[in-house]
């Protein structure tokens, strides 16, 4: 078959695409911006990319009209736009009108359990999204699912962050909400197996794991497996605004998407009963197994995808990715550094494994001030991390940065800083002709702008001289 993975680039979208090429299927991403495509997937015959966005009519042209099967996996927990709710549905609308022209017999559409009276803004949407995604001319399959388990999941890190962090916590009363949730293997298992069965055509299930929990039995649970003694107290005096903030300082989360996942944790998520495990022969794993399943990920440092790595935990950068990939040279300040390398296959593994555990090489407690600082005006600060140790791909997160450009044969990682900033800045790294060149480029804005790199420079001589000289070290 034919296959259309919207959201390729997404948390469920990457993990999904290897099973259906797998199975010997041809799959088309649709991505809103290729610079993100992992380079292992752009020399594999089985897949294809187009540039989509859905609130450009036009650009769906590119989606080839031979298609069978569909997944729309196009959501956003962003509070960016006040405007968010018309946003989905207007993607959801241009997405079935252009559809409809094509060939595909079935869209799948994963979705959130939306069965409580009152529901969170992000809920609402996608209820609504289900409503505009029906049609005669396709078999609409969704799959309404609870708070996703999983290796890179938001609802993990946070969780993790949570319990590693804190040994007693004050929390907010909503710890108490009960909710279903799922590991991402058995959302997966669904995803895969619905395609082009009959069975399921113009059919809605809620999918959820076998047990009744609230996040303060999650968080509980995630201690005990992790051997830690933990101690939780509700009070009832925590708003939504003060719990947001609760969220944002303690874990890696950004401050709208913790005001986001505050809305939606006041509802409960309790899924409906149905046939759907019969009928796909699937058995959910239970809260305890898919959170071991997520740590034997991560110690095998096989992570596929984080939603770090999305947009979503973006500071600065919203769509496309290429207009930061050539650093501007007129109205900006520089830092350049470069030394002789010594062993570069060394160097550069250095250089991809920065940031994160790793540190910055040198002076890593002023970049952990650096975040601290950043999180306290409202910026992202450091504790985003790296989703793997040693590798990087384009859109990566890296602590306040994200990847830009990343090709280990070419010798150059381009990094774009998401930190609150007067301006912008790059950080670059690249090896020419037996040197290691180190730029850091920041264009400022306006006077503060240029007040600020002068009150930093005297820092950057000494941190990046630092680094530099650690990163050619053998």
């Amino acid at each position: 078959m034919k296959i259309l993975v919207t959201g390729a680039t997404g948390y469920i979208g990457k993990r999904l695409i290897p099973l259906l090429v797998n199975e010997g299927h041809d799959v088309v991403c649709a991505v809103r911006d290729k610079l993100r495509v992992n380079k292992q997937y752009l020399d594999d015959e089985h897949i294809e990319f187009i540039e989509v966005d859905f609130l450009n009519v036009e650009s769906l042209n590119n989606i080839p009209k031979d298609i069978d099967v569909v997944y729309y996996l196009i959501h956003s927990m962003s509070n960016t736009s006040k405007d968010f709710e018309s946003m989905e549905e207007r993607c959801a609308i241009n997405f079935k009108t252009f559809i409809e022209t094509t060939q595909a017999k079935q869209v799948i559409y994963l979705s959130g359990i939306t069965n409580e009276e009152k529901l969170s803004k992000h809920l609402r949407s996608r209820k609504k999204v289900e409503d505009t995604l029906a049609s005669k001319k396709y078999a609409l399959t969704t799959f309404k699912a609870g708070i996703i388990v999983g290796s890179g999941s938001s609802s993990f890190e946070i969780i993790r962050d949570l319990v590693e962090k804190l040994p007693i916590m004050i929390a907010p009363k909503w710890l108490n909400t009960k909710t279903q949730p799922i590991a991402v293997r058995d959302v997966l298992t669904y995803l895969n197996a619905a395609k082009n069965n009959p069975a399921l055509f113009n059919r809605s299930f809620d999918i959820f794991g076998p047990e009744v929990l609230t996040y303060k039995d999650m968080l509980l649970q995630f201690a005990q497996i992790r051997k830690l003694k933990r101690y939780i107290i509700t009070v009832p005096i925590m708003t939504p605004r003060l719990s947001s903030y609760w969220l944002y300082f303690v874990t890696s989360t950004s401050y709208k998407l913790a005001a986001s996942l505050v809305d939606s944790m006041g509802i409960q998520i309790i899924g409906h009963p149905s046939d759907i495990n019969k009928i796909l022969n699937v058995h959910p794993l239970t809260y305890k197994e898919a959170v071991e399943l997520a740590f034997e990920k991560i110690e095998q440092n096989s992570i596929v995808s984080s939603w770090k790595d999305s947009m979503i935990s973006s500071g600065r950068l919203k769509n496309s990715m290429h207009k930061y990939v050539n650093v501007p040279k007129f109205g900006c300040y520089t830092d350049y550094k470069e030394l002789p390398v010594i062993d570069e296959q060394n160097t550069l593994n250095k250089v991809w494994s920065i940031g994160g555990e790793t540190g910055w090489y040198y002076g890593t407690f002023l970049w952990k001030i650096r975040g601290y600082l950043d999180k306290l005006v409202g910026g992202i600060g450091l504790r985003r991390g790296r989703t793997s140790p040693t590798e990087l791909h384009v859109g990566d997160a890296l602590d306040f940065w994200r990847v830009i450009f990343a090709d280990k044969s070419k010798g150059k990682l381009l990094l774009y800083a998401e930190m609150r900033l007067p301006g912008e800045a790059w950080l670059e790294f690249k090896i020419e002709e037996g040197l290691l060149k180190q730029t850091a480029t920041f264009r400022p804005r306006g006077i503060i702008g240029r007040l600020y790199w002068f009150s930093v420079s005297p820092f950057h001589g000494l941190i990046f001289n630092g680094m530099i000289k650690k990163l050619i070290q053998p």
